[in-house]
């Protein structure tokens, strides 16, 4: 069965952040996920996933300004100093303090009037300079493709271009991280979708929420009991991030994981 990481960015918010953490492993979680959380100290952060025997299996670099709109640094020309500092001096040290194996490398919004070729050129040359950098600290660098209903402007959509993408650049720790609510809203034949990238390894992490309202993976229209089967067909190992905002509560819309929470011990 799916081992399954909680985001603590939408999961839990009826909590203070820090207390997510209790929350999540209280529920039956072993794994957690988070956005961004450079505000809270490294150490602090560990402490909690220590004590509670909870696993970070993924964190996002910093965006820019998110309060401005900024969704990730990485495809905007102009920014690269911004994008690569940011990488060194948050993103690979948190990833490391929190023995996180991988980092989400958000591409960015297209900015009005921009060229969208050159957007994806600067993206290219941001994960070409990355990739090393995050593999000598043991990290995985992942790219998301994002529905432009969500995010407006967002410059990675598709699987396909997320592929390509990751095949130019040619580094082995380079993969996508593939988001089935996204996926279903820009694509959808999500069955299909997972027969196609799922073999091959080049797919690093999964997440899912129902769509089209983004709540628990058992409403809406997708029927994800099947999908997660056909996930563990295909060999899928990873976590499947969860990534939704709970309809009433969190611990209450939790009536979809009680078939799978006794599966969700570490492999070795």
């Amino acid at each position: 069965m799916p081992r399954f990481s909680a985001n603590l960015s939408f999961l839990y918010g009826e909590h203070a952040f820090l207390d997510r953490f209790e929350a999540a492993a209280r529920d039956g979680f072993r794994a957690v996920e988070f956005a961004f959380g450079y505000e809270y100290a490294p150490v602090e952060l560990a402490a909690r996933l220590g004590d509670l025997g909870l696993r970070q299996v993924l964190i996002n670099a910093p965006p820019g300004d998110f309060q401005a709109g900024e969704r990730g640094l990485a495809g905007l020309p102009g920014r690269e100093a911004d994008f690569r500092r940011s990488l060194l001096e948050q993103a690979l040290p948190l990833a490391q303090a929190l023995r996180c194996p991988r980092v989400h490398v958000m591409a960015g919004v297209v900015a009005r009037g921009a060229e969208r070729a050159a957007c994806r050129d600067t993206f290219i040359a941001n994960l070409a300079w990355a990739a090393p950098y995050a593999a000598q600290a043991g990290v995985e660098l992942l790219i998301e493709p994002i529905n432009p209903r969500d995010v407006p402007g967002y410059l990675l959509n598709r699987q396909d271009e997320a592929h390509a993408i990751v095949g130019q650049v040619g580094a082995p720790n380079l993969k996508v991280q593939m988001d089935l609510y996204h996926c279903q809203i820009v694509e959808g034949d999500l069955a299909m979708r997972l027969r196609q990238y799922l073999p091959g390894g080049r797919v690093g992490h999964l997440q899912v929420a129902g769509a089209p309202e983004r709540h628990e993976p058992d409403r809406g229209e997708v029927h994800y009991p099947y999908l997660f089967e056909l996930i563990d067909d295909l060999g899928y190992t990873g976590h499947v991030g969860v990534e939704y905002r709970p309809a009433a509560g969190t611990s209450a819309g939790l009536g979809w994981f009680g078939r799978y929470r006794n599966a969700q011990g570490e492999n070795p």
